[in-house]
């Protein structure tokens, strides 16, 4: 990737021409900061959710006839421990590296799904969730490694 600069008459300004790719790197980097971020805030949600699962299990209604029905301490568990994950994931993301972007979507991707099993036990809050976790996964998918 080159810029190419355009000096042009006497008064010797000079301009620069946006990469060849077409890309735009503030824009990039701002959705994988906006990523970084959400995933954070979104982890720690999880996490403090993951507590009041394994804490307090009583606090949340069990739907009746569930098929994906399960303990919700182990509910619990699950949301604590991606919650964690995600959490490094987003602090990874500041570093602007390929695996951690894969991390990203992958640990956010898992967690649509574990909110999405998890809907008759706190349905606003795992569909508040699933849409967190898929602006993330949209935001890095659509920024390129040449970008950052």
């Amino acid at each position: 990737m080159t810029d190419s600069t355009q000096t042009t008459g006497t008064t010797g300004t000079t301009t620069k021409r946006a990469p060849a790719t077409g890309g735009h790197p503030v824009l990039a980097a701002g959705l994988a900061t906006f990523a970084a971020v959400i995933l954070i805030i979104a982890g720690f949600l999880d996490l403090f959710r993951g507590i009041m699962g394994i804490a307090h299990d009583d606090l949340f209604v069990a739907a009746r006839g569930y098929v994906f029905r399960f303990d919700l301490t182990a509910w619990g568990w699950l949301h604590l421990i991606f919650g964690v994950l995600a959490i490094v994931a987003g602090f990874a993301l500041f570093k602007a590296a390929l695996w951690a972007r894969i991390l990203g979507i992958v640990l956010a991707g898992i967690l649509v799904i574990v909110n999405f099993l998890s809907l008759p036990y706190y349905p606003l809050w795992s569909l508040i969730s699933i849409a967190l976790y898929i602006a993330v996964i949209w935001a890095l998918c659509v920024v390129r490694p040449d970008d950052l």
